[in-house]
């Protein structure tokens, strides 16, 4: 019989204080929340933005992700332009969730620009220059990444960690049963990547910790939790019904910000999945890259399923040793999402007050 995988000891994080962060973002709604997240973090050093298509257009991705940071107060943080497409397959986008402009009813008008460098030469670059410092979150498709590992096959090995939000290993798909977003719009680039780190294993490369919807589904927010943001903050905000929460100014241009995103995110989850809210998966991730102590993990090897009518983008966590490669993933099993929440609201009430004084 094949030894379990899962009998081996969990990972071992590596001891915490200030972490460099790059963020590889499709800056929709919950990319939005997980820039916020970082930028607010007066623990992470954000040194970069790489972007991607995904829930909208690459261009858009640059416009959203410049308007974000800046009304975070993080103008400074370098965005680079990344992928416009997948690697072997046409993009989708998904205006149903995110909206056209992939920040639902909220409105963004950067003024800054978009860096000279690309977002495969940030990677690239970023890890050479401080090999073993950058943690790299993914929130989007991982065509950057797959591009990044193939240009620079020590990426592995220079990065500190990558936190992934794709896949899921135990619940049900967003887009077919067993399928996640992420890993659908480019499952060739995932497949790369997880290749390129099993490879890497052999010389030590620390394995991708993959957060799926099975994790970072236990992240909801509510209409009450912008509520309490806008109280923690000193801002006169009324109460009165979820949805007269999420149509009333809250007073501060951030939290009115995540308030006109967030509200076409609970009137896509109130139609599709009955309750006036959302899972905020993207955040979740940078949370626990942050803080891995709000996520429990299982190494494994996983691999991408390429060939199928309804599991082509399936992610298959190889949990008896079936496949005879070094582990390339700690994949998360369970979270603490409300926990998680607590602290979004902590981090958006210092950006509102920081905003406002």
């Amino acid at each position: 019989m094949r030894r379990p995988r899962h009998a081996e000891p969990p990972p071992v994080f590596r001891p915490g204080g200030r972490q460099r962060l790059i963020l590889d973002v499709d800056t929709g709604i919950d990319d939005s929340l997980a820039l916020l997240y970082a930028a607010g973090r007066p623990d992470v050093d954000l040194v970069a933005v790489t972007t991607c298509a995904g829930n909208v257009g690459v261009d858009q991705v640059v416009h959203n992700t410049l308007g974000v940071l800046e009304l975070a107060g993080a103008p400074h943080v370098e965005v680079a332009r990344g992928a416009a497409g997948p690697i072997a397959r046409r993009l989708e986008t998904t205006p149903e969730t995110h909206g056209p402009t992939g920040t639902g009813h909220a409105v963004l008008e950067p003024s800054g620009t978009v860096s000279d460098r690309t977002a495969i030469e940030v990677l690239v670059d970023e890890a050479r220059r401080t090999p073993g410092e950058i943690t790299l979150v993914t929130a989007g498709p991982l065509t950057n990444l797959a591009a990044a590992v193939l240009a620079e096959p020590d990426l592995p090995l220079l990065l500190r960690d990558v936190f992934v939000m794709g896949g899921t290993f135990s619940q049900a798909g967003n887009v077919h049963p067993r399928v996640e977003w992420n890993i659908h719009v480019d499952p060739e680039a995932a497949r790369t990547v997880l290749h390129q780190w099993s490879a890497a294993g052999k010389r030590g490369a620390v394995p991708i910790t993959m957060m799926g919807l099975d994790v970072t589904e236990t992240s909801v927010i509510r209409a009450e939790d912008l509520l309490a943001v806008a109280h923690a903050a000193g801002l006169p905000a009324a109460a009165g019904t979820d949805v007269e929460v999420m149509t009333t100014a809250l007073g501060s241009p951030v939290l009115d910000f995540v308030r006109d995103s967030l509200r076409f995110y609970f009137e896509f989850h109130e139609l599709h999945d009955g309750f006036y809210g959302a899972h905020v998966h993207d955040p979740f991730v940078v949370g626990a890259a942050v803080d891995p102590t709000l996520i429990a993990s299982l190494s494994t090897v996983v691999d991408v399923e390429l060939g199928g009518q309804w599991t082509t983008g399936e992610t298959i966590a190889d949990w008896r040793g079936h496949f005879d490669k070094p582990v390339n993933a700690y994949v998360a099993t369970t979270g603490d999402g409300p926990e998680f929440i607590r602290r979004l609201r902590s981090v958006l009430a210092d950006l509102v007050r920081e905003g406002t004084s």
